[in-house]
């Protein structure tokens, strides 16, 4: 990332926003503590009740948005809309308050912290990128911690499940909504629909982790990550 500053992180004021997929959810909290926190009331009311539930919850722990000190937002890929929603809270909200400093995290990382207490030691992630083409990322745990041994890639589900190989492993995220039956296999263990949205407390406890090693993006550097390839390569990946 861009920018990089000194934090005291128990005393600082959080929000951890993800807008990347259907279910939108907050969190917020001071240092590594989460005070609390709050899902969105239906699928795709990110632009709807965001403010709305922002306000609430530092209200709940008598603050204001300009006493915020670290905004935290899973930056993509995800949906091209809620991913821009975020960033824009991003934005605003260090122009407004230029002292604010902005955490981004990848939403599929994210999404493998659903398996922190899970017992399994493989996770894929899946998320649709519409046209046949999934956003993938497969994690290995290590010593308690989960590491990639698939870096983000946009592919077809057959592609993904060359790629994973023939260890078992469990897959998790919104691109299975539509289109499980197309990641069956005899290794393959599809998680409940409970793993398969971020969770803001996550995006909360891994962006202090960040915002504790001074690890901040700039208002100006900061933008959706869209894991899009030109289309001649996406023609490549489908054949």
């Amino acid at each position: 990332m861009g920018l990089r500053e000194s934090l005291n992180v128990e005393s600082a004021l959080s929000v951890a926003v993800d807008t990347s997929g259907r279910v939108g959810s907050i969190a917020v909290g001071i240092g590594s503590e989460i005070l609390a926190k709050k899902g969105f009331s239906g699928q795709l009311r990110h632009s709807a009740e965001l403010f709305t539930i922002m306000l609430e919850l530092l209200g709940s722990i008598s603050k204001r948005p300009m006493e915020v000190n670290n905004i935290i937002i899973t930056a993509g890929p995800g949906s091209f809309t809620g991913l821009r929603i975020a960033v824009s809270l991003a934005k605003m909200m260090n122009l407004a308050n230029e002292n604010i400093r902005i955490v981004e995290l990848g939403t599929l990382d994210c999404l493998a912290l659903n398996m922190t207490e899970a017992d399994c030691n493989r996770v894929g992630v899946v998320l649709d990128a519409k046209r046949g083409l999934f956003f993938t990322a497969g994690f290995e745990r290590k010593n308690g911690v989960w590491k990639k041994f698939l870096g983000d890639e946009l592919m077809t589900a057959e592609k993904f499940l060359e790629a994973v190989g023939t260890e078992p492993i469990s897959l998790l995220g919104e691109g299975l909504v539509y289109y499980k039956e197309h990641f069956r296999g005899s290794n393959v263990r599809i998680l409940g629909e409970e793993f398969w949205a971020v969770r803001a407390e996550n995006v909360y406890s891994a962006g202090m982790k960040k915002a504790q090693n001074g690890d901040f993006v700039s208002a100006l550097e900061l933008k959706p990550i869209y894991l899009t390839n030109p289309d001649a390569k996406i023609k490549q990946t489908l054949k």
